[in-house]
Parts: C-alpha cells; structure tokens; sequence
C-alpha cells in the first residue's frame, strides 16, 4: 500500500524547515536549512534568493530521509514565507536582478517618509497598512529604479516580481507558475483589501506595471505542480500558500474571531483573527487578510515585532556572549533578576505600536555589577515586553478581553522565556505539542486546498497541547518592570534621525 505524507515547507528569515507529517498528522521528518542573512550597509537586510531555493531542496531532502518517504509518497505541498521580503527576476533565465531585501530592511525609509502626508490615509483605508518600509511596494520601487529605471523590461514583460513565495513556486514548477494568496498579498501595501485585487493607483504611484506581479487568489488552491526534474524527482500538487504568521494562526486552530498567537521566531508576531471583517486599528495594530477560502476573506489583526530571535542571534554572532541559543534559559536563571538591566533590540527600528523606523537598540541601567548573565536575561526580557505593548493595544482595538495566548516557535522551548511571558501579560500561555506550527499550518491548508479536509474546523480539529504556563508574578512587580521598560524604549527613539 502506498504510504501517504504531507508536506510542509516553512520559508522563514534565517532559515528554511520542511516537516513531513504522516496521514494521521503526526511529524514523520523534520529537516531545516540556515539562511545567511547580508547587511551591506546600515540598515540594510539581503538574502540571497538561489540560496534559498537550494536551502529549500536540502531541507526537504533531509525531512524526506527522516521520514522514509520517497518522490512519489507526497501527496500535496503547503508552502509559507516570511512575508512581505521580496526578489525580481529575470522571465527568460529565471536569475535574479538583485538579491532579495528582506522584511527588516530599512533603505526605503525616507521614501516611505516623503509619502505619508499625501498618501498615508488612503493607503492605509486601501490596504490596511501604514506606509513603511517594513512592506514589499517600496522595496520592489528601489529595485526597479537601479535595474529597470524607465520600466521598460517590466513593462515588456521581461522582469518578473514577488514576495518568497511566489519565487519559490515559480522555482517548484519549474517556471510554470506565477501566483500568490491573498494573505501574501495583503502584506505588499499594493493589495485593496476589500476588493481582493492589485490596487492601480498604489501600482502607478511605485511605478510597478500590473504584468510583473503574480495573480492573487485563495490560499487553499491549486498554484501549480512541482517539476520532477527541478524538485528531486516529487511531482506533487502545491495547494496551500499563505504568510507564514497566518499558517502559524491557522496551525494554532485559531480560526474563531478573537483567538490569538504569537510567534516567535527571528521576529515575533501577534496575529488575532477578527472573522469576516475587517477591523481598523487606532493604536498602529496592521489590518490584514488571516486566508481567503473560495472567495471569501478572513481578515486579522496583526502586532509586529522586528527583533526577538534575532537578539539571541546577536547574543552569538554579534557579541560573543554565547554560542548557542540553547545556554541563554538557564544563564537567564542564573542572574537572578534583571539587575536594573533593560536591552531594546530595536537594530532596524520599532514595528508596532511605535512604528519608528529611526529607534536603534540600546542597553541602558548597565553597572559595575553587570554580567554576562543579566545582558542575556535583558535580551530575553525585551521580548516579552514587546509582546505585552502589542496585546495592550490588541486589546484596546478589538474590544475583546484575550484571556489565552497560544504560543509557537523556536523560543518556546525556553521556559523561562515563556514563564516571564505568562508573567508579563498575567494570561495564561498554551504551547502546542508541534511547536513548528507555520509548516503544519502549510501543510493543513494544502490538504484542505486537495479535498482531503473539506473545513477549516476539520483540518484544526488536530491540534493538541504541550505545556501551559500560568502566570505567578505580584501586578506590583509587573507595573515596576513595565514603566522602567517603557522609560527605556523612549530613550532609544528616533536616534538615527540625527
């Protein structure tokens, strides 16, 4: 009897995981493949795109061979990305004009600065979105400027563009496919949000002709059929595309209005699914599509965070102090408390609720008396601090008191991380058992796009608890570490504007 898998396949920002899960929904394979990150200058954030494709094929190989699956075993694919990061192409060769310029780059920040006062409020009723550099459409305009400044290659239908996915589809199908979800799509500030199409006035105001983007559909569809020849010997359907922070909302059964996760991975990222409509955010939360399914639209309210993992990274790469994330749990025990030690990662700026491209990180309250252990516990901190800042002004926007947050990632194998968390916010925190919950809500959406779920309520109904954490903290401890978080963030703001 033939065996039966499906396959999972998580591009993320520093690195690429493919889980395989067997029939009954169980993890089979595992495999995962870094992503080097390029900083060429300040501010500045580079993936190489043809890394990627190749990071992707090793770790599909490796979660393959973990699960004794072989080419013909997949039954479909599910494919998330890290979102708005985007790459453009060449139609005829299929190589790229220029690297990639991920999420977190920051280049098109004085751009993005000399559009607000005319553009700001219609882009923002239009897309949901406030104009930053954090989304693709000013991205994709600084492309475009160096490699085709008369747009004359895009225009002719030579260039083609998009978010990760779209590149990693177009290499799956051996150049077969260009098409996106509207979740993806909703993260490019070029996406009406209501009407479910390319907005022409945003296209015009970036100069991106209409033929260089993918064409917009639901997330469970059909987006083509992988090339043996390309994708090591698999011939599979791809029926599942979605932002990798909506499969994460998906894969955590958050499918009712008002139920919430966070992720936690290079960034960290509060998702809320507000149902059929809509809801517009007065405290700089990101109005978003959570899927479309047969048409129709699910939106969410979405809280990010540029800089959690990624503080722990710098913790390694950057400063030496450790050499794997896994020491950072109990060096942040061993400290004791914080030691009057508050660290603000913001490296590329703040995301919401401050939306301040020109904050840089800072550490502030350093004494004599401070370790290597409180620097690494004020690192871990200033992620639960984030969080709580989101879920203040989720709260406040929704309406909705958010008594549970379910919770994923990386990080959520650090338990003090996550008991300071629960701590902080003074709500319960539920880890699921299959913490890699952006594949496994890839992989639900594929199954649900083949027919082999016929409901969201179907596919979700696997999901299954780990571990809950409680919160234990005094609300006077709470409140202390609070305001001297905030004392600390005001310093750090607007420091790159000069």
């Amino acid at each position: 009897m033939a065996k039966r898998f499906y396959l999972g396949l998580d591009q993320g920002t520093t690195g690429i995981t493919a889980i395989v899960f067997d029939e009954h929904w169980r993890l089979a394979g595992r495999g995962y493949r870094e992503i080097r990150q390029y900083y060429p200058r300040a501010g500045w954030v580079e993936h190489d795109p043809e890394e990627i494709w190749n990071s992707a094929l090793s770790s599909v190989r490796q979660a393959m061979e973990a699960a004794g699956a072989g080419p013909g075993d997949i039954r479909c694919l599910g494919l998330d990305h890290e979102g708005e990061s985007v790459v453009v192409w060449e139609k005829a060769t299929g190589k790229p004009v220029y690297p990639a310029i991920v999420w977190q780059d920051r280049r098109t920040a004085a751009y993005a600065d000399s559009l607000k006062a005319d553009y700001e409020a219609a882009i923002r009723e239009k897309t949901g979105l406030l104009i930053d550099p954090y989304f693709s459409a000013t991205k994709l305009k600084w492309i475009l400027d160096r490699v085709d400044p008369d747009r004359s290659a895009s225009k002719g239908g030579r260039l083609l563009a998009g978010t990760m996915d779209v590149w990693l589809n177009w290499k799956l199908t051996g150049g077969k496919f260009l098409r996106t979800d509207a979740s993806t799509a909703s993260r490019t500030m070029l996406f009406h949000l209501q009407k479910g199409i390319w907005d022409r006035d945003i296209l015009d105001l970036m100069g991106l002709a209409p033929c260089l983007l993918p064409e917009v559909g639901d997330s469970a569809a059909l987006f083509g059929w992988t090339d043996p020849d390309s994708f090591l010997g698999i011939h599979c359907p791809i029926t599942g595309v979605m932002v990798d922070q909506q499969a994460a909302l998906f894969g955590q059964a958050c499918i009712a209005p008002g139920t919430v996760k966070t992720t936690y991975g290079t960034g960290c990222f509060m998702l809320m699914n507000s149902g059929d409509h809509p809801v517009r955010s007065s405290n700089g939360l990101l109005t978003t599509v959570a899927w479309q399914l047969s048409g129709k639209r699910s939106y969410a309210l979405d809280g990010g965070i540029y800089i959690a993992g990624a503080a722990t990274q710098w913790l390694r790469d950057g400063a030496g102090i450790i050499s794997d994330a896994s020491e950072t749990e109990e060096m942040a025990l061993r400290a004791g408390g914080n030691g009057g030690l508050y660290f603000v990662p913001s490296f590329t700026g703040l995301a919401a609720p401050y939306w301040d491209s020109y904050a840089r990180g800072m550490m502030i309250g350093i004494t004599g008396g401070t370790t290597q252990d409180h620097i690494v516990r004020a690192a871990l901190e200033s992620t639960a601090y984030q969080v709580k800042d989101v879920l203040d002004v989720m709260t406040r926007d929704s309406g909705v008191p958010i008594t549970v947050m379910r919770c994923d990632g990386g990080s959520t194998c650090n338990r003090f991380l996550m008991q300071f968390q629960a701590d902080i916010l003074n709500i319960p925190l539920e880890i699921p058992e299959i913490p890699d919950t952006t594949a496994l809500g890839a992989a639900y959406m594929a199954a649900l796009g083949i027919g082999d779920f016929t409901s969201p309520e179907e596919a979700t109904a696997h999901w299954a608890r780990s571990r809950r954490y409680e919160p234990a903290m005094s609300a006077e401890q709470r409140q202390s570490l609070l305001h001297h978080w905030h004392r600390a963030v005001e310093r750090s703001r607007n420091w790159a504007a000069g």
